[in-house]
């Protein structure tokens, strides 16, 4: 609605990358909407994020856009390898196997199939961004891009006012809402608005990325992966801004991002990164290694490699997350799938508080629960780079002086112990940096700590199995506040299997129980009647809803056949009552309305 240059509308969410859009379209899956606004003229023009891992695909299945993003996005086998390598066509120093296809992982019982039903791919930002938009549009939103937030102030606890511009026109007018989200990136004018603290630590210094068209399928055959380490210890004068060389798979084969990085510790400036475009070009082919590829280059943009996350992402009305909030190096492929769980997280319960089925206080979970997972982020994603000065410093990249790289190098040659003792060290460097490539605990462990979370019955905390890296080891498991494990289950007489995870989410509660839990599910019915939260109650195991043929299901779900487990909209575990209790309708009430804030 417009009133003397003034808009109102519920919902304002300002950045329409993988944050705000993914919000948007949580939202109008919960039947909402509002306006989005952006200040760039239109979606993604380079392709910055790229791994889209399990947590994040999962969030998108929940509304239906999984299959839509699996139709464009390169498969995963495509991403198989990671290689450390002296040019794209040249020798190869080592390799390893990368998200999931490593065969220790896939015979493991925390494996990337036992984790999820979905599985990573890679889909640049270019190319998801316009899936979120669409679908935010044809759902009801009003998008608007070239539109920039000036100011914005909270006159009541109720009410955002929102001066926006329209750069096409430079016209000024303002947008009353009753939400702001601020989804606008790494130099968020909603996070500075709201004056959130960050908290920072040294950055890694600059970062270079090139844009490359260039067919390079030739090369790959033997070559499969997605990321290439390209570097030469005995080079002699390396351009400052191209010390050493990340190439990653675009589109199979025949778009590269040439990611160029100075020297460790160079502590470069903006401008000692520029070079005419015959010298990017030059560096460009130096890199590929083979005279017959003719590159092309598409775009030049440079980045700094950031450490930082917000004390807090909310203030009164105010929600900020993405990367207005946690900033970091792409390794590990964190970034745009913690955006869109940021989103998921936080959809439902605006739409639980906005259609009075929760409490307001319900929305203050939102920080308490996706911060600390920021924290952790930014400290993988960093740790992750900083997991490769081991096999830098071990191969002589690190040595500023050429002939002592080359007395290092040929260390490698040599067949006694020196060799051998150098060798090793490159080896152990190397599987080091496994964490960025098999990190399936850093994408799947998130551990909630709310009030919308119920603990006051439950134990404590479980922790890790002894040895577990927790990293690289999803740890399955219903203690409330953890995502709920995927098992596939099926009908008495099989029909096409469904996952647990598909059986919860879509908006609503969902109740997990077994034989003998007939009780839970008619106290879900009543605590529905009661509340007006929709709750899906399903019973698995013999004779039930579904059946547990492979029994998963019985050696994950850590509560016996007579308990129950409570599942939020977002597919987190609520609450779980190990067995039966006295009065199940009592206790299942209690629990909804402390978890809503009733």
């Amino acid at each position: 609605m417009t009133v003397d240059n003034l808009i109102k509308t519920d919902l304002l969410i300002v950045g329409a990358g993988p944050a705000g859009a993914s919000l948007a379209c949580f939202l109008a899956a919960h039947g909402i909407n509002g306006i989005l606004i952006a200040s760039a003229p239109g979606t993604a023009e380079t392709p910055r994020a790229h791994i889209t891992n399990m947590a994040g695909l999962e969030c998108l299945r929940d509304i239906g856009l999984e299959q839509e993003c699996l139709d464009i996005a390169t498969p995963s086998h495509n991403m198989s390898h990671t290689r450390w390598c002296r040019s794209m066509a040249g020798d190869e120093f080592a390799r390893v196997y990368s998200w999931g296809y490593d065969p220790k992982y896939k015979a493991s019982p925390g494996s990337y199939e036992a984790a999820s039903p979905c599985e990573h791919v890679d889909l640049p930002q270019t190319l998801l961004e316009p899936i979120l938009t669409k679908r935010a549009i044809h759902k009801g939103w009003s998008v608007r891009f070239s539109t920039r937030l000036l100011h914005l102030n909270q006159p009541s606890p109720d009410m955002v006012i929102s001066e926006v511009m329209d750069d096409l026109t430079q016209a000024t007018y303002k947008i009353q809402s009753r939400y702001v989200f601020g989804c606008d990136g790494a130099r968020s004018q909603v996070v500075r608005e709201l004056g959130i603290p960050l908290i920072k630590k040294p950055g890694q210094g600059l970062a270079l990325n090139v844009l490359v068209r260039a067919d390079l399928t030739h090369l790959i055959a033997n070559r499969i992966g997605n990321l290439h380490w390209v570097f030469r210890p005995e080079e002699m004068n390396a351009p400052p801004w191209a010390w050493a060389a990340i190439v990653r798979m675009v589109r199979p084969w025949n778009e590269w991002m040439f990611i160029f990085l100075p020297v460790p510790g160079a502590d470069l400036t903006a401008d000692a990164m520029d070079a005419s475009h015959d010298e990017y070009l030059s560096r460009v082919k130096e890199v590929i290694g083979d005279d017959s590829v003719q590159p092309e280059i598409l775009h030049v943009g440079k980045w700094w490699i950031n450490e930082t996350v917000a004390e807090y992402y909310s203030d009164g009305n105010v929600f900020c997350f993405g990367d207005s909030t946690h900033r970091h190096p792409p390794f590990n492929g964190l970034g745009s799938n913690t955006c869109i769980q940021d989103a998921f997280n936080l959809a439902w319960k605006i739409d639980y508080v906005m259609s009075g089925k929760a409490g307001s206080r319900l929305l203050e979970s939102f920080s308490k629960e996706r911060q600390p997972v920021g924290v952790d982020i930014i400290t993988r994603a960093n740790q992750g780079l900083r997991d490769h000065i081991h096999w830098q410093k071990t191969i002589g990249m690190l040595e500023p002086d050429r002939m002592k790289r080359l007395e290092i190098l040929a260390e490698f040659d040599d067949l006694g112990e020196k060799g051998k003792r150098r060798r090793k060290e490159f080896q152990t460097a190397i599987e080091t940096t496994k964490t960025e490539f098999h990190g399936l605990g850093i994408e799947m462990n998130q551990r909630y700590i709310s009030d919308a979370v119920y603990l006051v019955d439950q134990g404590p905390q479980p922790e890790l199995p002894e040895g577990a890296c927790e990293v690289k080891t999803h740890h399955i498991t219903t203690y409330p506040g953890r995502r709920l494990p995927h098992v596939w289950v099926n009908t008495r007489a099989p029909g096409r299997p469904i996952s647990t995870i598909d059986l919860a989410g879509h908006g609503r509660f969902c109740l997990l129980t077994g034989p003998g839990g007939q009780a839970w599910k008619e106290a879900a019915q009543e605590a529905a009647k009661v509340t007006g939260v929709e709750i899906a109650s399903y019973s698995i195991g013999w004779k039930q809803d579904y059946e547990d043929v492979y029994f998963d299901w019985a050696h994950k779900r850590e509560v016996d056949e007579d308990g129950c487990i409570l599942v939020r909209p977002d597919r987190f575990v609520a609450w779980r009552s190990i067995l039966m209790v006295t009065d199940p309708g009592t206790k299942l009430l209690q629990v909804l309305k402390s978890i809503l804030s009733l």
